[in-house]
């Protein structure tokens, strides 16, 4: 056991199995006592079982540290409250937020049912907003009572879908752009009440990624997902105090940092446009280029 967070409390959302439990159990090795949150659906996130939260209760505890599980629906809001509240409740403070619970229902947009949408917008993105909400009014409100900045860490967890839009996730790359953008404009204005938010985009070998049209890129041992619990620990300890606002693509021993997206290509007239002068005034740039391969995108697989 190290005793980087020492002292401090954390809720990790979707930690019974996959990177959640190894995220929760690597903040617990490190001091933070953790409030495991999980739902115990399936991959598609169907059914619901509280096995999972409390076996990684037992876990945490085994190793000597203190946990203690919640059973709520990332995508209530009231669930939401009802989680860091037992933090509050139970350990006194809320220093370190993890949101991680998710899961896929991978189609292409012909075969995407509206469930399909709602279903996977609603646990990513809704299920973040509804924990940073609840977080951030905590946070905001101790800020002003103790007159002075709080120690706040908070992790979304993101995808390289964001960028990269694969054909078969319109629904989950949508709802991890939002994830990312949301938590980028909190970042914003959390920083002067001491919190730090950052978006870690992790490539590792978990239930949700081996149900994925990509699984086999995924077996190697790079992609091991013990590899993800090191950085979370670093952006939630006091030695990461000044980073927040940032996008990390984290798998195996390499770290990616994201930059922003910048503008391209500037295409100016003198007049007013018109169809033909667009096409004339774009023409250089478009006429070695292929739809979709060269735009925003990826080539089609």
């Amino acid at each position: 056991m190290g005793n980087l967070l020492e002292g401090k409390v954390a809720v990790v959302t979707g930690a019974g199995t996959g990177l959640g439990k190894i995220e929760a159990l690597a903040l617990a090795k490190e001091g933070a006592r953790v409030v495991v949150t999980d739902l115990g659906t399936a991959g598609d996130g169907t059914g619901s079982s509280q096995d999972p939260a409390n076996q990684v209760v037992e876990e945490i505890k085994e190793m000597g540290g203190e946990a203690v599980a919640a059973f709520g629906d990332v995508g209530e809001f009231k669930d939401a409250e009802a989680a860091i509240n037992k933090a509050i409740d139970t350990f006194g403070d809320l220093n370190i937020l993890v949101n991680n619970a998710g899961f896929g229902r991978d189609k292409t947009i012909f075969k995407l049912t509206e469930d399909d949408w709602d279903s996977v917008i609603r646990v990513h993105l809704k299920g973040h907003y509804n924990h940073i909400k609840v977080a951030c009014d905590y946070w905001r409100n101790k800020s002003k009572a103790d007159g002075g900045p709080v120690y706040g860490r908070m992790i979304s967890t993101g995808s390289e879908a964001f960028m990269f839009a694969p054909l078969g996730q319109p629904n989950y790359a949508a709802a991890k752009a939002g994830v990312v953008a949301l938590s980028m404009s909190t970042a914003q204005v959390m920083g002067r009440y001491g919190v730090n938010i950052n978006v870690v985009c992790p490539r590792a070998r978990t239930r949700m990624t081996m149900d994925s049209p990509f699984a086999e890129i995924f077996e190697v041992p790079e992609m091991d997902p013990e590899h993800i619990g090191h950085p979370i620990v670093w952006l939630c300890s006091p030695l990461a105090e000044k980073i927040s606002g940032y996008v990390f693509v984290c798998w195996g021993r390499q770290i990616t940092i994201v930059e922003r997206p910048n503008m391209d290509t500037k295409i100016e007239n003198d007049a007013d446009w018109t169809p033909e002068s667009l096409t004339e005034k774009t023409a250089d740039y478009f006429k070695d280029r292929q739809p979709v391969t060269d735009g925003f995108s990826v080539p089609p697989q």
